[in-house]
């Protein structure tokens, strides 16, 4: 029989981090059945400790050890919930992969989650990131959230406006001491069914790469299928080399900023901000227009394929992966005047 969960004393994470740096845990609480989190946390050994709720590890850094408690959930079902005709609920808890859960819902003949294929990292992570690409955020398709609330000492369910999601952002990403994600429901549409959306196929490369398939009707699989031949191509895989996929958010600007920089430089990808006033801009451009990509210090070196992507080629630790961040983003400021900010969570130190 499983341990409902069990506590580590010494934690190596290296092996917990997609960057594959070296970083350590006072203590390492691994739960195996969500309806135990309450028993768990209340171990004398961790309780008051500073909390660091770990999933695939594939947004973070760790630029030093971790403080406290690094909590590990790994209940990982998938199941459908609900089932309406033409639309479902799909609840996943928090442990279950998230590319897994993609590929199960298109299994299962259901649509929605496509566009979001063989992104790293954990379900329970999704809605915290608010996780994105080609066109679509996980937000859009989140119905609810389960999460334990630290402070009020129960369980709650959030529904989407509860979540507050934004661009990579989210309640949970505000509040990290508060919330301990544990399961997300998801609406998904059966395919074919009269109330499923048509796929998104706006964002650059997707038609492109259907085309290259010799694909004219696109199916959610075919979606899903371009996609994951996109990232294997753009991407370098974590399982090859250390890396946390994109490290910097597009940044949003003013438009009347966005405008002066494309008259300068006509090139600079703008997309819509989150506003009539504003645009978000092409991060990966700056970076590569100042002269980042596949640059290499050491171990810590930026992706010859990806300019938004920091890569680990051996034994960089995470604070050298952080200052080059810090390096790419002060060229960036000098030249076009503008912030980056990293998606991925540091630890152990400021940004």
């Amino acid at each position: 029989m499983t341990a409902l969960f069990r506590l580590l004393h010494d934690a190596d994470l290296a092996a917990r981090n997609t960057f594959r740096v070296a970083a350590r845990a006072p203590w390492l609480l691994e739960v195996n059945d969500t309806g135990s989190l309450a028993e768990a946390l209340d171990l004398g050994q961790v309780r008051g400790l500073p909390l660091l709720p770990l999933g695939g590890g594939s947004n973070l850094l760790f630029a030093g050890d971790a403080p406290g408690v690094v909590l590990a959930l790994r209940a990982s079902a998938i199941a459908l919930a609900a089932d309406h005709g033409d639309r479902v609920t799909v609840r996943a808890e928090a442990g279950a992969d998230w590319h897994g859960l993609v590929m199960w819902s298109l299994a299962h003949g259901l649509c929605g989650l496509e566009n979001l294929a063989l992104i790293p990292g954990s379900a329970g992570a999704a809605p915290i990131q608010n996780i994105g690409a080609y066109g679509v955020e996980v937000g859009e398709r989140v119905l609810a959230v389960e999460a334990w609330d630290r402070e009020a000492a129960r369980m709650l369910r959030l529904d989407r406006a509860a979540c507050a999601f934004g661009y990579r952002d989210s309640v949970f990403k505000r509040q990290p001491g508060r919330w301990i994600v544990t399961a997300v429901e998801l609406e998904l549409a059966r395919e074919g069914a009269a109330g499923a959306a048509p796929p998104r196929l706006e964002y650059a490369g997707i038609g492109e790469e259907l085309a290259a398939m010799e694909v004219r009707t696109p199916s959610a699989r075919d979606v899903a299928e371009a996609v994951i031949r996109i990232r294997r191509r753009k991407l370098p895989d974590p399982a090859v080399i250390g890396n946390a996929g994109s490290f910097f958010k597009n940044p949003i600007v003013p438009a009347a900023q966005a405008l002066a920089l494309q008259e300068l430089h006509p090139r600079l990808p703008v997309f819509p901000g989150d506003g009539d006033g504003t645009r978000k801009l092409s991060a990966a451009w700056l970076i590569d227009a100042c002269g980042w990509k596949g640059r290499r210090d050491g171990d810590a070196g930026v992706s010859a394929a990806h300019a938004l992507v920091l890569v680990n080629h051996g034994h960089a630790s995470g604070l050298q992966l952080l200052d080059l961040a810090r390096r790419i983003a002060a060229s960036v400021r000098e030249r076009f005047g503008v912030e980056l900010e990293p998606e991925p969570r540091i630890v152990g130190a400021d940004w």
